[in-house]
C-alpha cells in the first residue's frame, strides 16, 4: 500500500511539473504580447519594411514632406477625377534627402512612409469620410532640412559629383543633404530604366552610403591617438619634413612633394604634412589606434534612421610599416561615410559629446497640430572635454595658417581640415575633403562635411563649398 501511494505521489509530482513547465510558457508569451504591444508594435508598424503600410493609401492621401522653413518638398496632386500624383517640388536637389514612393521608396519617403499615410484628421471628419467614400488627408512630416542651404550646397557643388551634408552639432539636426549624380523625383517613372541602369549611380546616396579614403581628414584620428600616448609632452614634438620619408622601402611624400621644414605636431596637422604624420603613425601603437577608431564609430552601423553605410577600418601589430604609413595619413584600407566625418567632427565641436543624428522635426495633421515630435537627444561621449579642446585647436590653426586659411577672416569663427585622397593606385585623380565646423554668437554652430570627387585638393575644391554654406549661413 505505501509503495502505491508513493508511485502515486511521484506521478503527481511529475504532472505538477509539467503543468507549471506549460504554465510559465503560457505566462511568458502572455507578458511578451503585452510588451510587444504596448512597446514594440508601433517600431514594427513604423518600420519602412513593412510592406503592409501601402494599404493606409486605400483610405488616406500621402501626406506632405516640407523644410524646416516651410517649403513643400513632396505633395500628393489630386487631379478631378480623383487620381493622385506625387509631386516634388524641390527636384533634384532634394532628390536623396526627400526620395521617391513610386517603383519602390527611398529617403523620407521610405523612413516616413507609415508618418505620411496616417491620419490625425478631425474624426468626425475621418468618419464622414468613411461613410462618403472619400479618404482623409495624411499627416505632414516637418524636417530639419534648411531650404536655403540645401540650395546653396547643391549649387557649390556644381557639376561635380560628391556630397555635402551638415548638421547642428548641439542638436542633431540634419540641416542640409546633397549627393551627386541627382535624378529627378518628378520623372522617376519615365527615367527608372535609365537611373537604374547597370553603371549608374544616381540613386546612391553619396552623403550617408558613400565610402570614401578620408585623406588627410583621418589625421584627426591619428592625432588623437598621439594625444592619448602623449597627453603631457605632445606639444613638444618636433619632425623635419623633407617632402619624403621612407620606411622598409615604402615611400610617402607631401602633396605634390612640398617641402614643409620643421614642423610642430599644430604645424604638421594644420600644414596637412603627409611625412610627419607617417612619422607619428610610426611611433603609435597599432593596437590602440585600431580600438580608438572603433570607439569613434568605424566598423558599426550609424546611428540615424536612414540609409546608411559602415565605416571600415583595421590597423593591428602585425601590419607592415608601410600600411601603418599609408593608413595614418587617411589611405590604406580605410573608407569613410561623409555623415561619419560629420558626427565626429560634431562631437569634437560640442565638448565631445556626439548628439543623435535626425532629420524630422515633427509630424503635425492637416490642422497643423502637432501629433509626433524628435527631440535632440544624446548618443555618446565620443572624447573628453581636453581632447576635444586639443582637436578644436588643431583644427583652429588649419584655418589660421593652414591648408583651410581660405575659412580665416570671416564674421564667424571656423575649424577644419582639409583632405586630398588618393582614388586608386592606377589613377592620379584625388577626391576632395573638407570636414569643419563654425560657430558665431548669436546662432547655433554649424558642422559640415564635404567630398568633391574626382577633382583635386581639399584646400581648392571642397574649403570653397563649405564656405559658401557658412556664409549663408552665418550672414
Amino acid at each position: 500500500m505505501a509503495q502505491k501511494n508513493k508511485k502515486k505521489i511521484s506521478k503527481n509530482k511529475e504532472y505538477s511539473i509539467v503543468t507549471y513547465f506549460f504554465f510559465f510558457i503560457f505566462l511568458a508569451l502572455i507578458l511578451y504580447f503585452i510588451y510587444f504591444q504596448v512597446i514594440r508594435s508601433e517600431e514594427f508598424i513604423n518600420s519602412p519594411y513593412n510592406s503592409l503600410q501601402d494599404l493606409f493609401s486605400e483610405y488616406i492621401v500621402r501626406g506632405d514632406i516640407v523644410s524646416a522653413d516651410g517649403h513643400i518638398l513632396a505633395e500628393t496632386k489630386v487631379d478631378e477625377a480623383g487620381n493622385e500624383t506625387r509631386n516634388y517640388p524641390g527636384g533634384r536637389t532634394f532628390a536623396h534627402a526627400v526620395g521617391f514612393s513610386t517603383n519602390g521608396k527611398a529617403g523620407l519617403e521610405n523612413q516616413c512612409n507609415f508618418n505620411l499615410l496616417r491620419s490625425h484628421e478631425f474624426f468626425v471628419k475621418q468618419i464622414i469620410n468613411n461613410i462618403t467614400g472619400e479618404k482623409s488627408m495624411g499627416d505632414t512630416v516637418v524636417t530639419n532640412l534648411n531650404y536655403d542651404l540645401q540650395n546653396i550646397a547643391y549649387e557649390a557643388l556644381g557639376s561635380y559629383d560628391g556630397a555635402v551634408i551638415v548638421m547642428e552639432p548641439a542638436t542633431g539636426k540634419i540641416l542640409t543633404m546633397v549627393s551627386k549624380p541627382d535624378y529627378n523625383p518628378n520623372t522617376i517613372v519615365e527615367d527608372w530604366e535609365t537611373i537604374n541602369s547597370e553603371g549608374s549611380t544616381s540613386l546612391f546616396n553619396r552623403a550617408t552610403q558613400g565610402q570614401y579614403a578620408p585623406g588627410s581628414t583621418f589625421k584627426i584620428f591619428t592625432a588623437l591617438e598621439y594625444y592619448r600616448e602623449h597627453p603631457t609632452d605632445y606639444n613638444t614634438y618636433l619632425y623635419n619634413c623633407t617632402g619624403t620619408i621612407t620606411q622598409d622601402n615604402s615611400k610617402i611624400s607631401c602633396y605634390k612633394g612640398e617641402v614643409h621644414g620643421e614642423v610642430s605636431f599644430e604645424e604638421s596637422f594644420a600644414e596637412s604634412c603627409n611625412t610627419s604624420f607617417s612619422n607619428i603613425g610610426l611611433s603609435i601603437d597599432n593596437d590602440a589606434l585600431n580600438s580608438l577608431c572603433n570607439s569613434m564609430l568605424f566598423n558599426t552601423s550609424l546611428p540615424i534612421a536612414f540609409e546608411s553605410s559602415k565605416s571600415k577600418f583595421s590597423l593591428s601589430a602585425d601590419d607592415s610599416a608601410a600600411m601603418t604609413m599609408e593608413t595614418c595619413i587617411g589611405q590604406g584600407k580605410t573608407m569613410v561615410s561623409p555623415l561619419h566625418m560629420l558626427l565626429v567632427t560634431s562631437a569634437i565641436c560640442n565638448d565631445g559629446v556626439l548628439m543623435r543624428p535626425y532629420m524630422v522635426d515633427h509630424t503635425e495633421n492637416i490642422d497643423g497640430i502637432v501629433v509626433d515630435s524628435n527631440e535632440p537627444s544624446k548618443y555618446s561621449t565620443l572624447l573628453t572635454q581636453e581632447e576635444s579642446d586639443m582637436l578644436e585647436g588643431l583644427m583652429s590653426a588649419a584655418v589660421s595658417y593652414g591648408t583651410c586659411s581660405k575659412l580665416n577672416g570671416q564674421s564667424y569663427t571656423a575649424f577644419g581640415k582639409t583632405g586630398t585622397a588618393e582614388v586608386s593606385d592606377t589613377t592620379d585623380k584625388t577626391n576632395a575633403w573638407f570636414v569643419g565646423y563654425a560657430k558665431k554668437e548669436g546662432y547655433n554652430d554649424l558642422a559640415i562635411a564635404v567630398v568633391v570627387e574626382d577633382s583635386g585638393a581639399g584646400s581648392t575644391y571642397a574649403v570653397p563649398i563649405a564656405k559658401k554654406v557658412f556664409d549663408k549661413y552665418f550672414n
